[in-house]
């Protein structure tokens, strides 16, 4: 047999709105997780799922770094993509943004089967912020979207079972520690684009670990899966199981349904225009659930879709694949083991308002379950082959841990080539036992919390530096009384001040101090003000974060006059981004200038990384008077408290 598929690197044009830098002060707050399910609904739940509800959910985004960097203007820009294509399907994946697969095409009929977002505007929706909508992402770590929404993996070209070429993408994973891989072909003639998935637990000790495929389709799609009955998880965040809502009943806030598919039966879903056309997900049983994830038609759902999408593109809808039957479970893997499956997207018609039986059908027809089978086998030796033609490069964490351990990880190597500045010192920290001191006054790097790097942190010479890190991963750690400790002592000596005086800040603000809290805060930024040496992005970057945190701690404590002292200092550029013009308007309430504070709404802006879920914008508007909040400042995910 010829083999006709082809795999090419191409340029996706865009309007496309800049990621900017990472946050550089180190997340040391609770995560803010919209998705986990009231306590009190444990005892209704099954036995399995209610263990995996409660196993070891994250608490921390460490080492992992927030993105927040990223603005509301879009410019046209080239994004790197590598397009798969035979004769049937043409996907185009974004290896520098996670891997995403942002279109897959239906070349007999010219049908895109995805919803393509027309734009690349990020929003604060992944687990560390900046995420974009559209296309099918491969989500790894947490509940949540990923930290790898809008970060690069490698990509190389791999033999595929059928001795053409496949795509294989593959990270390390930081939030737990794990290696995965996303094979990615097209055999030849096959109107199926198939993903070969594979995660390891390299550690001697067993892994929470979460995989969801998420895929975008258009909203107008009906929704259709083999089962009667799902998990309903609402805006109450109550989770309940409710008989599987008709198509053309919609939620009028954004809700998850998480279908109960029988044991036994085969794990599909598909989204099917008026006509009957439109894509199915079908996958080995390994990755047994199925979910929907709806908007919702309240404006604040409509909001969101304008806000990732830009107004007239079209809604979407999300039909997603994971390892449990809810998105609020982790499952253990196996210490030094691994869990792999297989995933297939393709397009299917059928009767329009066919049912669910005759869709499952007319795939048993498309794709077999025996040939689906067939192919997972005969990946499953490919899965360690070592990969060509390096087509993209990710992180250099996976090679750090690889020098650490001397892993060995057939089919995903970590060459230590893929080192960068960030992994510099802790590379040095390994060799010498020594973490280097910055050669420059600059924000200090990321720190490394596994128990193996602060073990090596807490045997290093303790400099402030060292001090500094240390206490960062002994915060992570649960042991809050060590880590205030080793940043006493790296404030009494560091020549920089301000990154610790701001983690005894944030230590403050956890146990109640918020006056001590905030006396630091406004410390902590006239020694960054002070110490900053350009206008260079991590500078930058820095001003703005430290700024933000200030602010708000010196509002909450009831000290506009220092409030305003660090907003005044704060660059031009960063006053008029939407986040401080927020602050700005809060400012200017508490300083009793209400009509101010009303005019900043009046002239508008956009808070680029308003978090779904909150509703700041709408508490201020609502204690600046009792009005409508106007259109364009809804973002609410739930009904309003009385």
């Amino acid at each position: 047999m010829t083999v006709v598929t082809r795999i090419r690197r191409e340029v996706l044009n865009l309007p496309a709105a800049e990621l900017g830098p990472d946050n550089p002060l180190p997340p040391l707050r609770p995560l803010d997780e919209t998705h986990r399910a009231d306590a009190r609904d444990r005892d209704d739940l099954p036995a399995d799922m209610a263990r995996r509800i409660g196993h070891e959910p994250l608490r921390s985004l460490l080492p992992v770094r927030i993105r927040d960097g990223y603005g509301r203007t879009r410019e046209p820009r080239a994004l790197d993509a590598l397009v798969i294509e035979n004769d049937r399907l043409r996907a185009t994946v974004l290896p520098g943004l996670g891997g995403r697969v942002a279109s897959l095409v239906h070349l007999s009929t010219g049908r895109e089967l995805l919803h393509r977002n027309p734009v690349f505007q990020p929003a604060n929706l992944a687990l560390n912020g900046a995420w974009f909508a559209g296309g099918i992402e491969w989500n790894i770590g947490a509940t949540g979207h990923t930290t790898l929404s809008c970060a690069p993996l490698h990509a190389a070209l791999v033999p595929a079972p059928d001795g053409g070429e496949m795509l294989r993408l593959w990270e390390w994973e930081r939030l737990r520690d794990l290696p995965f891989q996303v094979d990615l072909w097209l055999p030849d003639g096959s109107d199926f684009l198939y993903a070969g998935v594979r995660v390891r637990n390299p550690h001697e000790h067993p892994t929470p670990l979460y995989w969801w495929s998420n895929t975008a389709v258009p909203e107008d799609h009906r929704v259709v899966v083999p089962a009667a009955r799902a998990w309903e998880f609402g805006p109450e965040r109550r989770l309940r199981r409710v008989p599987v809502p008709p198509h053309d009943v919609q939620q009028p806030y954004a809700t998850d349904h998480f279908y109960d598919l029988a044991e036994g039966g085969r794990r599909w879903i598909a989204a099917l225009d008026a006509a009957g056309h439109g894509l199915v997900q079908v996958s080995t049983d390994a990755l047994r659930g199925r979910k929907l994830f709806a908007w919702g038609t309240g404006p604040g759902g409509r909001r969101w879709q304008e806000w990732l999408g830009g107004a007239g593109t079209g809604g979407y809808r999300e039909i997603q694949a994971g390892l449990a039957r809810t998105q609020l479970e982790h499952v253990p893997l196996d210490a030094e083991g691994e869990v792999s499956w297989l995933e297939a997207y393709g397009p299917l018609s059928v009767a329009p308002q066919a049912s669910s039986e005759a869709v499952e059908e007319r795939l048993a027809h498309l794709l077999p379950r025996t040939a689906l089978d067939a192919a997972y086998a005969a990946w499953q030796p490919c899965a360690d082959t070592a990969p060509g033609a390096l087509l993209a490069t990710g992180s250099g964490w996976g090679a750090l841990e690889v020098l650490r351990t001397d892993l060995k990880l057939p089919g995903t190597p970590f060459p230590e080539s893929t080192l960068g500045e960030e992994q510099a010192p802790w590379r040095e920290l390994l060799r010498t036992g020594t973490l280097p001191e910055p050669r420059r006054v600059r924000p200090p790097g990321p720190t490394l919390v596994a128990p193996h790097w602060r073990d090596m942190l807490e045997t290093a010479p303790a400099t402030p530096h060292t001090e500094y890190h240390l206490g960062v991963a002994q915060w992570h750690a649960g042991d809050r009384a060590q880590a205030v400790r080793s940043w006493e002592r790296a404030l009494r000596l560091a020549p920089s001040r301000w990154p610790p005086l701001r983690c005894l800040a944030v230590a403050d603000q956890e146990s109640g101090h918020h006056e001590r809290a905030a006396e630091r805060y406004a410390d902590a930024f006239d020694d960054l003000c002070r110490e900053r040496r350009d206008d260079g992005e991590a500078w930058t970057a820095a001003a703005a974060a430290l700024g933000r945190e200030a602010l708000e701690a010196l509002l909450r404590a009831g000290r506009p006059t220092d409030a305003r002292a660090v907003w005044e200092a704060l660059p031009p550029a960063t006053r008029e981004r939407g986040r401080f013009r927020l602050l700005e308007a809060e400012l200017l309430l508490a300083e009793g200038r209400r009509a101010a504070a009303r005019a900043v709404f009046a002239d508008g802006f956009e808070v680029a990384d308003l978090r779904e879920g909150d509703d700041a914008v709408g508490r201020l508007w609502a204690r600046l008077g009792d009005g409508p909040l106007p259109r364009r400042y809804d973002f609410r995910m739930r009904p309003p408290t009385p």
